[in-house]
């Protein structure tokens, strides 16, 4: 199982396709793991060298003792280029993703050839709003929030349509490490690039969902109008829009990356 033992804990990547192309690392949401990316991995293997990885507190990683911030979900991205001998690749996150991408396109933008944030926020929610999730997930564990994380994830129509892809990710969701989950609610409630994201200097794109109701288009518009020369590209999706909107985002995200 690849794990790599980095700033004081194990991260759980899978890397796949040719080291020798150029390397595109993708960062989950929070409360999914490295296997949203699944389809994305798939079409961009032949051309790229793909790391997937479970953000620390998610999937197979490791749970170290919270709060988490900002700054360490960031460093555990640089970390995790180092132990794999990669000196600058794209990233491409979505949520809680596109908050570490940001943090690396402010602070390391020098290991960042092109950066992808999607359906994400400079500031992500109220900080009143995470500590709260933080506490109720803690006392109660996290079926309460995977009862509801489908309409907060998804449209409708594509919640009537691909139930089976919903349930999955929903399971997978009970199942995340309580603690962790609530770690990075702490790290999110924290966070606020609202006055650092002019810094970010690397080409940059920017997805936003039509129909997303935690990180909407004016959030992604935010991004765009402080972001020099970025794009924004609004796809027909609620908030997991690499999933509702597979086709689509691949697309979208090959251009980006090959233009």
């Amino acid at each position: 199982m690849p794990i790599a033992h980095i700033n004081q804990t194990e991260i759980f990547f899978v890397a796949e396709g040719n080291p020798e192309h150029p390397a595109i690392i993708f960062s989950n949401s929070l409360g999914t793991d490295h296997g949203m990316w699944q389809a994305q991995a798939e079409a961009l293997a032949n051309d790229f060298y793909v790391i997937r990885y479970d953000t620390r507190g998610h999937g197979r990683s490791s749970s170290p003792k919270g709060p988490y911030q900002l700054q360490e979900l960031g460093q555990d991205v640089i970390a995790l280029l180092d132990f794999l001998g990669i000196a600058k690749a794209h990233f491409c996150g979505l949520s809680m993703g596109g908050v570490t991408g940001q943090w690396l396109g402010i602070h390391a933008s020098e290991r960042i050839e092109k950066l992808v944030v999607a359906n994400t926020a400079a500031k992500v929610g109220t900080t009143d709003g995470w500590l709260t999730r933080a506490e109720v997930v803690r006392a109660e564990g996290l079926n309460t929030i995977a009862d509801s994380a489908a309409s907060r994830w998804f449209s409708p129509a594509f919640i009537e349509t691909q139930a089976p892809v919903i349930a999955a990710l929903i399971a997978n969701l009970r199942i995340q490490n309580t603690e962790g989950y609530a770690s990075c609610c702490e790290s999110l409630a924290a966070a606020d690039l609202r006055d650092q994201i002019a810094l970010i200097s690397s080409p940059t794109l920017i997805i936003a969902g039509l129909y997303d109701p935690v990180t909407t288009t004016s959030d992604a518009s935010l991004l765009q109008e402080k972001i020099k020369d970025s794009k924004l590209a609004a796809l027909p999706a609620a908030h997991i829009s690499n999933i509702e909107a597979q086709k689509l985002f691949t697309r979208t995200l090959i251009d980006f990356l090959v233009a």
